[in-house]
């Protein structure tokens, strides 16, 4: 049955406020009022078919003590800024928001749900048994929204023990407080290393460019110049012809695995799997590429995988089967930050009520990434395409252009308009994707170690949502997908973990 999940109400009355001071963070530059204007990107997704979260679920390595975490997020995440503000409509229409700082009630948003019917414990329950429990109970809050009267945040404390953990937090938090990466790196800021409760969580520094090397022909280096600013000119061009097109008319080719109307409003499972970080790597070097570019040719394998057996399995009361497509159009709109990564530290010091000059809120546009659909003899074409297809990009102003058009589109003709436009965008293409590094090291939320991170989002109309995310020596993956589209997400889920291993095996032996 399809969900008729609504964004909730705007309040028009002001609410409790506790700081009118200034605050020095928000969607513009820092330093401006606490009650500024909600961001254009931010109106965005308040709007009834835009209407997003995000969820992240944290695998614990103990019982959670939840009056120990309700302290902890009282002292950080509760002061930061957008977390201690609601969204106050400011004009009779409702169509213009601005943020109020309001006071945070802590157990109007640390949630612990009863989820044994005897609530006893554990209940003796198998792990398994408890593993569907929790995919479940996720699941549910994707038909569910939040009281938006008070901060727009909730952590799910699901003490029950599974597979991989011996609990589970689930954080909500509606998209329009800020992007993906953002708050990632906003809850991480939350977090100390294990191994020292005093330190911030360390993530993998990014390999610095090698230094151009001096030539001694002038002339040669003009001519280089020239032909890469022509390189990326054309290929920008070419980018924004098909971001217009995509906006109008351009659809991805009909698969299983694409959504169809209303698909934002539908329910929504969550599934996760874990690759080894070391195998993605050892690609990486065999094939000198980026991370990046091994797991766009990894989900490529995946996806063609998957559509071959959907493809090929015979239709009831049928002996033929049909054959995979050739030529399919498959495309992401794969989500990129459009302002430098916002660093841990700087995120602590904004819950610590420092100006760190650091402007929050979403910044954040779409690249249009296809992915080939192909059965390859060799695996290791994947990751060749994958690779083209990364370098490709790199060498094109996409990004800053979506966004650019974007903002233009909303100041001229409102934010219905720029809605239309990025709802169009999605709908023709066939599922979002994305990646994010995470911690070198184990860290602990509030003193209680974590096994896994696994985010996701949903209330977009795509019926598949793919993100990898790096913590420690492990590479999760989770997918969000329609279960009326696709009802064998574990499966596909499986191709993405077989996907790697034959990639690896295909890699030349190391004498």
């Amino acid at each position: 049955m399809e969900s008729k999940r609504r964004p909730p109400p705007l309040t028009h009355s002001k609410p409790t406020v506790t700081v009118a001071s200034r605050s020095g963070f928000g969607d513009g530059a820092a330093g401006e009022e606490a009650a500024e204007p909600v961001s254009p990107a931010g109106l965005l997704f308040r709007q009834r078919r835009f209407d997003c979260y995000i969820v992240a679920a944290l695998g614990i390595g103990v019982p959670i003590e939840v009056d120990v975490v309700k302290s902890g997020l009282l002292s950080t995440l509760a002061r930061h800024p957008r977390f201690s503000s609601v969204q106050v409509a400011d004009d009779d229409s409702g169509e213009k928001l601005k943020w109020v700082r309001t006071k945070v009630v802590i157990d109007d948003h640390v949630i612990v749900p009863d989820l044994r019917a005897d609530g006893s414990g554990d209940g003796g329950c198998s792990a398994s048994f408890a593993d569907k429990v929790v995919e479940d109970y996720v699941s549910y809050l994707s038909t569910t929204t939040m009281d938006a009267s008070r901060p727009l945040w909730e952590l799910h404390v699901l003490n029950l023990r599974t597979s991989e953990a011996a609990a589970v937090a689930v954080f909500r938090i509606h998209h329009s407080l800020g992007d993906g990466l953002s708050l990632v790196s906003l809850l991480l800021a939350c977090t100390r290393r294990t191994a020292d409760p005093t330190s911030l969580p360390t993530l993998p520094q990014p390999r610095l460019p090698l230094p151009p090397q001096p030539r001694s022909n002038a002339l040669l280096t003009g001519i280089l110049f020239l032909w890469a600013l022509i390189v990326l000119t054309w290929n920008t061009a070419v980018d924004l012809l098909e971001l217009l097109a995509s906006s109008a008319w351009l659809k991805d080719t009909p698969t299983p695995l694409k959504g169809g109307a209303g698909m934002e409003l539908r329910c929504k499972r969550f599934v996760h799997g874990t690759l080894r970080l070391d195998d993605v790597k050892e690609i990486k070097d065999s094939m000198n590429c980026t991370i990046n570019d091994v797991l766009v040719g990894v989900t490529s394998a995946a996806i063609s995988r998957y559509l071959n057996r959907r493809y090929g399995e015979a239709d009831e009361g049928n002996e033929s089967k049909k054959e995979l497509p050739a030529n399919i159009r498959l495309r992401s709109a794969m989500l990129f930050n459009v302002r430098p990564q916002l660093g841990i530290q700087a995120l602590a010091e904004m819950m610590d009520g420092k100006n760190c000059g650091v402007a929050w809120g979403n910044l954040l546009s779409y690249i249009i990434l296809p992915f080939p659909v192909a059965m390859y003899n060799d695996p290791l074409d994947y990751v060749r395409a994958g690779k083209a297809i990364a370098e490709r990009k790199k060498n094109s102003l996409q990004a800053i252009l979506t966004y650019r058009s974007a903002h233009f589109c909303v100041r001229k003709f409102g934010i219905k308009a720029g809605v239309a436009m990025i709802r169009r965008l999605v709908c023709n293409t066939t599922l979002s994707y994305s990646n994010i590094v995470g911690p070198v090291d184990e860290i602990s939320f509030y003193g209680h170690p974590i096994v896994y991170i696994a985010p996701s989002v949903y209330g977009h109309p795509h019926a598949l949502t793919l993100h990898y995310q790096s913590y420690m020596n492990e590479m999760r993956v989770v997918l969000g997908v329609d279960e009326l589209t696709i009802p064998d997400s574990h499966q596909l889920l499986a191709d993405i973990v077989e996907s790697v291993k034959l990639i690896k095996e295909a890699l030349p032996k190391r004498l």
